[in-house]
């Protein structure tokens, strides 16, 4: 339940409109922070149980129950390390790979993705490469190890048998292929003819992100090269790239690779900001937010961590975690937020769905860019997390990660609010009724609950 009780007054990059009639992704024309999609502004929200979805053999259930619980975003790797799961390109009668040629299934499954999310209004955000591809020991059988090719050997592309050590080490040559590092031509040309594959069907739908790279610690010049490449191959077509980087301070140097180049990356992803627990997490992104104020762009978050079955519980990133940061992101302006696959996040599950449908409900009286943080308005009692986005005098979210009261700002407003209340573990609306602006007001809220006041 959600209390109130009245106080005393205290003092407290340019588009291409032609393209599909202006029906394609892209940041909002009226709120750059934001995705329009269709013509109409967005907010995407997603949840899915696999990276590599196209490799799902539940793909059309899944993409389904996502669809119904009101998610419109998915990620999806180009991965194909997971036990089952199909390789890029095809083989010679001795059972190697050929580089030069396709497996028609493969790509079959990654249009087949793309063409179901498009007839679902599903934004899919693929990731080019990732780094887990190519280590340990899914580069045993690595269709780029030149154990696995009739292409080239060793010695000719200066690659190893092993890579044993983590990739986040970035050891591999394979990410130093490009010319401003290496310039290694023998494994850079097929890098290049898969990544000409891949858009000669990605570039058909409207209904695209790209990501160069999962969480990667690579060199800036590897993902620079890709996303000049990428925005090259693309001719006349507006796209949209970004690089999402493994260092989980978004306020160091390294995301400034992104962010201080907007010419190159149309969009934001600070996924790792999810690694970091507690009010941490929403100063860290609200540092993003202001650093991009003059050049604004679409922040997307397409993993949130957290799990009562992952490998952080010690960290603090359980699904508690997982479910505040979702809030924290919508409220403190993320243009998109999806929960991670499991055991790592909380995948497609009843937990996620109710958050979605929290959020759907929401909008159905105040939407996201119509507000904005507003942490100067509360006054949390004790050392309780609390949030609030708010158009001062209109519309007003707070959101209780734990129970507990707030002072709440309308001295300045008098008239009548509509309070109204959701239960974020059930999805619904749980309460409504009426006070009085012109004062401080006290709210008093369970643990994930949210209070919306409306004018």
């Amino acid at each position: 339940m959600i209390a109130v009780t009245l106080l005393a007054v205290t003092a407290c990059y340019q588009t291409n409109t032609s393209w599909k009639g202006n029906r394609h992704i892209k940041p909002w024309v009226k709120n750059r922070s934001y995705w329009q999609y269709k013509g109409k502004p967005v907010l995407l929200m997603g949840a899915t149980d696999n990276d590599n979805l196209f490799q799902n053999d539940n793909l059309l259930t899944h993409l389904d129950s996502l669809k119904e619980a009101g998610g419109n975003y998915i990620r999806n790797t180009m991965s194909d390390r997971d036990p089952g799961d199909l390789h890029a390109f095809g083989t010679t009668a001795g059972g190697k790979y050929d580089l030069n040629t396709w497996n028609a299934e493969y790509w079959g499954r990654f249009e087949n993705l793309l063409r179901l999310a498009r007839e679902r209004d599903i934004i899919v955000q693929i990731e080019i490469w990732d780094r887990f591809d190519h280590s340990r020991d899914p580069w045993k059988t690595d269709p780029f190890n030149p154990a696995n090719n009739i292409n080239y050997t060793f010695p000719e592309s200066g690659l190893d048998s092993i890579y044993p050590l983590h990739p986040g080490q970035n050891f591999q040559p394979f990410f130093f292929s490009v010319p401003e590092l290496d310039n290694n031509n023998i494994i850079l040309k097929y890098q290049q003819l898969f990544v000409d594959k891949l858009l000669s069907i990605s570039l058909n739908y409207d209904n695209i992100l790209y990501c160069i790279d999962n969480e990667t610690s690579g060199k800036e010049e590897w993902s620079a090269y890709w996303a000049e490449y990428i925005k090259r191959h693309s001719k006349e077509k507006d796209i949209y790239i970004t690089e999402m980087w493994d260092n989980w301070d978004v306020k160091s140097e390294t995301h400034k690779r992104t962010m201080d180049h907007p010419e190159k990356y149309g969009f934001i992803d600070i996924s790792q900001n999810s690694q970091i627990p507690g009010p941490d997490n929403w100063k860290n992104a609200q540092h993003v937010f202001q650093y991009i104020k003059e050049n604004p762009r679409p922040v997307n978050s397409t993993k949130i961590y957290g799990s009562d079955r992952g490998s952080w519980l010690d960290r603090g990133i359980t699904t508690e975690h997982a479910v505040n940061t979702f809030f924290r992101n919508v409220l403190g302006g993320f243009a998109s937020s999806r929960f991670h696959r499991p055991p790592s996040g909380l995948g497609l599950s009843s937990i996620s769905i109710n958050c979605i449908r929290s959020v759907r409900k929401i909008e159905t009286v105040v939407k996201m860019w119509d507000i904005f943080p507003r942490m100067d308005l509360i006054e949390p009692e004790g050392n309780i997390e609390v949030y609030l986005s708010a158009k001062e005098g209109s519309f007003y979210i707070v959101y209780f990660a734990q129970g507990g009261r707030v002072k709440l700002n309308l001295s300045e407003h008098a008239g009548d609010f509509k309070l109204k209340s959701i239960d974020t573990a059930r999805g619904e609306w749980i309460d409504e009724t009426l006070i009085s602006g012109g004062s401080v007001i006290e709210i008093e809220g369970e643990k994930r609950f949210i209070a919306v006041l409306l004018k």
